[in-house]
């Protein structure tokens, strides 16, 4: 039986070991089908990346300017069914702090083919098990001040784009994210509720619907509990939030 193509996207600060990595997954890929479908430079580079593209394994190096392999790595364990990361690398001493992340492997450089075909095995049993959809309690990854925060989802009360992020606001705070709405939609379907197309509201954290004052008819607003601002439902929203919560 054929193997499916694993999606890899590189991501190294040095060109010239990009094309090492994109000539050694050439010549494995009659063991190891493989396509690679992008190349960064960085942490930042690789996210806006898969934000774009369908990938199945990131090979990344670990010391990079911006964000790093490490960083990177923790970012991904934060989202949604999140592609398959092994480390390629010129120190072993990160090898721990690797698996302590759950990546897939760890390749110290010059990479050898025998040992990628290995790590693209792993990989592909990796991708194969989580097939099935991610979990909805997995938490938000958010990228603050150099560090990586973890933020519970069942305290995320609502979701909301603005500008170039989305802000994500707890009873306590809000925190900005790189992931886009839609993104966050399809990782979390039966958490949030869409209630207008720059925001998503949390189901359970839905207390009430009221009319906003004012002269006329005035908006529909979603009312919810620990927070005293009320979001507005958009008029081409408002049938489908009716229906769902059964007013």
């Amino acid at each position: 039986m054929t193997q499916a193509e694993l999606r890899v996207l590189i991501v190294d600060d040095e060109a010239p070991a990009r094309a090492r990595l994109r000539d050694l997954l050439g010549d494995v890929r009659r063991e190891q089908p493989n396509r690679v479908v992008g190349f960064a430079a960085n942490g930042e580079e690789a996210l806006r990346l898969i934000d774009a593209e369908a990938v199945d394994v990131v090979l990344a190096d670990i010391r990079m300017p911006g964000m790093d392999g490490v960083s990177l790595a923790q970012h991904l364990n934060g989202r949604g069914d999140p592609p398959v990361v092994i480390f390629t690398t010129a120190y072993d001493q990160y090898a721990v702090q690797a698996f302590d992340l759950s990546v897939a492997d760890y390749l110290l450089k010059p990479v050898r083919a025998s040992r990628l075909v290995e790590a693209l095995d792993k990989a592909r049993k990796l991708c194969q098990a989580g097939e099935a959809p991610a979990g909805e309690d997995k938490p938000l990854s958010v990228t603050e001040r150099g560090r990586i925060l973890l933020v519970d989802i069942a305290k995320v009360l609502f979701l909301r784009a603005e500008q170039k992020y989305v802000t994500a606001r707890t009873a306590e705070r809000e925190y900005l994210l790189d992931e886009s709405l839609v993104h966050l939609e399809e990782t979390y379907p039966g958490r949030f509720l869409r209630i207008h197309r720059n925001c998503l509201v949390a189901r359970q954290a839905i207390s009430g619907i009221e009319r906003e004052a004012g002269e006329g008819e005035g908006r529909w607003l979603v009312v919810l509990e620990g927070l005293d601002e009320h979001l507005p439902i958009s008029r081409r929203q408002w049938p489908q939030v009716k229906a769902i919560l059964d007013l």
